[in-house]
This record gives structure tokens, C-alpha cells and sequence, in this order.
């Protein structure tokens, strides 16, 4: 049975095929074997974002930055999935959420 780590790897490799719903399949099969595989949360919500599922895209950045709140490459990307969800939505909520991720990443930098 193929490791959370083997599942990531694949789905890299499908990914620069252009095979993205099979990529997404390895990625759900990788938060499988391990939940807490924060790369994967991040992957999974760019994918998700580019098939238009928002909210699962949404969901999985949230999931990164519960998992690793003091990183601040997490809130960038989680910044970015909300900015790319009203893009797709044009739910204003979005927006709003992605500025106080910005600014919670930035909050971050200047504390270093």
C-alpha cells in the first residue's frame, strides 16, 4: 500500500501531465494515509480552485493553516485560494477573508 508521501509524489508527476482530476484522486488518497499532511491540504485546494470547487478548495487551506498556524506561507496561500474562490464566486465574504489572511501573513513577517 502506497505511503501518504508516494500518493503526493504521484499526484506532482499527474499534475504536470495535465491530468488534474487524477492528480486530485492520488492527493484525497494521501489525506487518506495521513490527515495531517499539510502539502497536501495546499495542493489539493489549488486543484480544487482550478475545477471551481471553492468551497473544498477553501476548506483544505483552512485545514493548513489549522495544522500549521504559525507558518506563514500557509496564510499567503490560504490568502490566495479565498482571493481565487471570489474570483470564481463573486461572494464578497471571500475577499474579506482574504485580506485578513494577508494581513494575518504579514502580521507574521514583521514579528520574525
Amino acid at each position: 500500500m502506497p505511503t501518504a508521501h508516494e500518493h503526493y509524489k504521484a499526484h506532482e508527476q499527474l499534475k504536470r501531465e495535465g491530468k488534474i482530476d487524477e492528480a486530485v484522486a492520488q492527493l484525497e488518497e494521501c489525506l487518506k494515509a495521513d490527515e495531517k499532511y499539510v502539502l497536501a491540504h495546499l495542493a489539493i485546494a489549488v486543484l480544487y480552485g482550478k475545477q471551481g470547487k471553492h468551497a473544498e478548495a477553501v476548506g483544505h487551506a483552512e485545514t493548513a493553516v489549522q495544522l500549521e498556524p504559525t507558518d506563514t506561507f500557509n496564510w499567503t496561500a490560504l490568502s490566495t485560494t479565498y482571493q481565487r474562490a471570489f474570483e470564481g464566486t463573486q461572494d464578497r465574504q471571500y475577499i474579506y477573508r482574504a485580506e485578513d489572511a494577508k494581513a494575518r501573513a504579514a502580521q507574521m513577517q514583521w514579528q520574525k
